[in-house]
Order: C-alpha cells, then sequence, then structure tokens
C-alpha cells in the first residue's frame, strides 16, 4: 500500500490497518492519530514527525523505523518489535511499551513521562540526550525491563519504578554537556536523576553510578557488586540492607 493510499483512506474515516506489509513506507510529518497499526510490518519505516496520538502498535515490527520526535503519547505499544529503532525526540508520555523489545533503540532528548516499560528489554538501549536537551523517564514505569549495558548517562528517571530492572553494566554515570554557546565554551555536568526512583531488588551490578542522584531512592535488595559509586548522591535513600543513608557519602 502506498503512503497516498494510506492517507486517503484515514481522511475518509478509515483507522483499521492491522497486519498491512508497510515495509520501508515514508509517512513523515502526517496527522495519523488513532490509527491501528497492531502487527503491521512497518520494518524501516519512515514516521518522523507524525502524530500518532492514542495509535496502536501493538505487535507492530518497526525494527531499525525512523520515528524521531513522532507523538506517540498515550499510544498501544505492547510487544512491539523495535529493535534499532531511531526515537530521537519522540513524546512517548503515558505510553505503553510492555514486553516491546527496544534493544539497541535510541532515545536521546526523547521524553517518557509516566511510559509502562514493564517487562520491555531495552538491551544496549541508548538514551543519552544531545547536548542542551534531557532523556525523561520520570515516573516510567520499567518493573523487570532489561536494561543491561543501557546507556542512560545524564538521563532523569526521578520517581521511575525500576523494582527487580536488570541494569548489569548499565551506564548511569553523570555526563559533561558542552555548551552550544560561543561565549561559554566550558562544559557542565549533567547528572543522572534517580531521586526517588524505586531500585527494590535490581541487579545494579557492574554499572557505573559515578556522580548519579539517589536522594530518597529505594535500593532495597539491589544488587551493586562491582558498581562504580564515585560521588554518589545517597541522601535520604534505602540502601541495599534496608537501611537510610542520611547523607551523601558513599556508604561503605
Amino acid at each position: 500500500m502506498t503512503p497516498e493510499a494510506i492517507l486517503q483512506q484515514y481522511t475518509t474515516g478509515t483507522r483499521d490497518f492491522r497486519r498491512f506489509t508497510l515495509r520501508e513506507i515514508d509517512l513523515l510529518n502526517l496527522d495519523l492519530a488513532k490509527i491501528d497499526f497492531s502487527e503491521a510490518d512497518l520494518r524501516q519505516a519512515r514516521l518522523g514527525k507524525t502524530n500518532l496520538h492514542n495509535a496502536s502498535l501493538r505487535r507492530a515490527n518497526l525494527s531499525e523505523a525512523l520515528l524521531w520526535g513522532t507523538i506517540l503519547t498515550e499510544a498501544n505499544l505492547d510487544e512491539a518489535i523495535l529493535r534499532e529503532a531511531d526515537l530521537s525526540g519522540a513524546k512517548l508520555e503515558r505510553a505503553s511499551l510492555r514486553s516491546a523489545i527496544l534493544c539497541k533503540a535510541s532515545f536521546g532528548g526523547a521524553s517518557l513521562i509516566a511510559a509502562d516499560l514493564r517487562d520491555a528489554n531495552l538491551f544496549e538501549a541508548d538514551f543519552r540526550p544531545p547536548a542542551d536537551q534531557i532523556t525523561d523517564l520520570s515516573q516510567a514505569r520499567l518493573t523487570e525491563a532489561d536494561l543491561s549495558y543501557a546507556q542512560l548517562s545524564g538521563t532523569i528517571l526521578t520517581g521511575a519504578n525500576l523494582d527487580r530492572a536488570k541494569l548489569c553494566r548499565a551506564q548511569l554515570q553523570s555526563r559533561l554537556a558542552q555548551s552550544t554557546m560561543p561565549q561559554e565554551p566550558q562544559q557542565s555536568v549533567a547528572a543522572t536523576d534517580l531521586s526517588g526512583a524505586s531500585l527494590r531488588y535490581a541487579d545494579l551490578s557492574y554499572a557505573d553510578l559515578t556522580g548519579a542522584i539517589l536522594r530518597d531512592a529505594d535500593l532495597k535488595g539491589a544488587d551493586l557488586t562491582g558498581a562504580i559509586l564515585t560521588h554518589v548522591d545517597w541522601t535520604g535513600a534505602i540502601l541495599p540492607d534496608g537501611t537510610r543513608q542520611s547523607i551523601s557519602d558513599s556508604p561503605d
């Protein structure tokens, strides 16, 4: 099916495009809110800056798709395959991505506030924001998600639920952000912020948390074997042994 045919049918009220084969289709900068692409083949599709608010992409295959700046607020992407997809700058607030496969996907500058990523596979996913932007995972649900080797440096994870998540060898350290202003050549530090996050029984073994903010975070039962914890702010955090840290010094 051609982009023109989809747009024509959509404008006449059709929303059901389930199980369609749309590989490498070009649907850039369109308004396709509430469209149903469930189980569709959208591998390598170009959907940048398209409005897919409240769309259904459940079990769709979006491997290597271009979704930069795409509006996916409140969209259903449960069990979707987004392996190596580019979601840079995408809007995913309150989207559902339960059990989605997001290995090596790029999320730089994306907003995932209150997104549901429970049981998602985010192995080697890259959340590092570009200069002067943030990747926001505030209040996101990442229970039992696989974030092993994920690049989370400088991201916002305040209030996120990461209970029993796999963060083995994840990069959660603060990052240096070079100013883009010519008169301000100095570098600034963008800390990975996990304030108030729940990391109960999470696997943080060998993760790099250098300079991360863990104020009031709950790490009861978390595995910190081999983790790099230099200059972490632990103020008010519940440590793996269940005790609460009263100062920012790294616990022994």
